[in-house]
This record gives C-alpha cells, sequence and structure tokens, in this order.
C-alpha cells in the first residue's frame, strides 16, 4: 500500500513540476516542457492530460496554458491535500 501512495505522490509531483513549467512559460509545448523539466515527452503529455482533466491548463495550438480560474482550482486542491493529510495521520494513528 505504501508503495502505490508513494509512486502516486511520485506523479503527482511530477505534475505539479509540468504545471509550474506551463505558468512561468505558456503557452508551451510538449518537446520544450520536456526539456526544461527534465521528463521524457511521454510522461509529459500523460501529466498535460491530468492537467487537463483538473482543470488547471487548456490546450492551445501554441501550447498548454493555464486555465482560466487556475488560483480557485489550486485552492480547491490544497483543501483537498490537507484533508488527505489529516485522514493518513488518522490511520497512522491506528496502527
Amino acid at each position: 500500500m505504501v508503495e502505490r501512495l508513494t509512486k502516486q505522490v511520485e506523479k503527482e509531483e511530477r505534475d505539479l513540476r509540468i504545471l509550474e513549467a506551463v505558468i512561468e512559460s505558456g503557452p508551451i509545448g510538449i518537446v520544450r516542457l520536456a526539456e526544461e523539466t527534465d521528463v521524457p515527452e511521454h510522461k509529459v503529455r500523460y501529466s498535460l492530460r491530468m492537467l487537463e482533466d483538473d482543470g488547471l491548463i487548456e490546450p492551445t495550438p501554441n501550447g498548454a496554458i493555464p486555465a482560466d480560474g487556475l488560483g480557485e482550482r489550486v485552492d480547491e486542491m490544497n483543501d483537498g491535500i490537507d484533508d488527505l493529510v489529516g485522514r493518513l495521520e488518522d490511520l497512522k494513528d491506528i496502527f
């Protein structure tokens, strides 16, 4: 279980690196994102798809850009992360 959680956290960290690069340099394409983040192109594509599904970025003909309302979405994500941390701490106390 811990291994699965670790892999998921690593994927989320990668997604956040990609998001940060989009915020700083958007519009930005896959090749440049891969170069700037040292993430292979196939993983950049996957991260972009997940970030788009989460409403954090938008595709354009010139590359990915931050989505409208990004600040609110980030606030919601942070609230969700705080909730998850609390739940994990509760689990730790059980065992």
